[in-house]
């Protein structure tokens, strides 16, 4: 992969050449002819960011890029699209465009769209655009349709009955 090109004479000037040969490894490769150029990977969403298993979060996450978490959050997470995997337990809310639940979340769930899989413990209420829950998943709360299930706050709240008059 990495081949030097010229090799010094004189051992004496070492370093001299030292900065040059520094400059012929951190050059980028020149291009050949017949040889397909792959373009770079644009910026913004790419690949996502992995919590694992045996990481343990103290705190709120956000980012504006996917996210997968394995371990466990003791927090809020918001992220675009936000994958709570089977060994993932979740103590907080967790909002995000798509969110698939998998593992165990015990807070609320906001998403434009929102699948708890059959493997999905959700204690927590449940505000969604559009929603999909499949057969097997555990779910002990309310559900909610918005248009605008991000916005702060979770919308508007329900009216509490009349209180009975004596």
């Amino acid at each position: 992969m990495f081949s030097k090109t010229r090799v010094t004479e004189n051992q004496s000037q070492q370093p001299a050449s030292a900065p040059k040969e520094a400059e012929a490894y951190n050059a980028p490769a020149p291009e050949r002819a017949g040889e397909n150029v792959v373009p770079t990977a644009p910026r913004g969403r790419t690949t996502p960011s992995v919590l694992s298993s045996d990481l343990t979060v103290v705190g709120n996450i956000k980012t504006e890029g996917d996210i997968q978490i394995e371990g466990t959050i003791e927090g809020d997470v918001r992220a675009h699209q936000l994958t709570v995997g089977e060994t993932a337990t979740i103590k907080g809310e967790i909002v995000g465009d798509d969110v698939v639940v998998n593992g165990r979340v015990v807070g609320r769930v906001r998403g434009l769209r929102v699948r708890l899989s059959a493997s999905a413990r959700v204690e927590g209420d449940i505000i969604h655009k559009t929603i999909a829950i499949e057969s097997g998943a555990h779910f002990e709360g309310s559900v909610q349709r918005q248009d605008d299930p991000l916005a702060n706050g979770g919308g508007t709240k329900k009216l509490a009955p009349p209180a009975a008059s004596t």
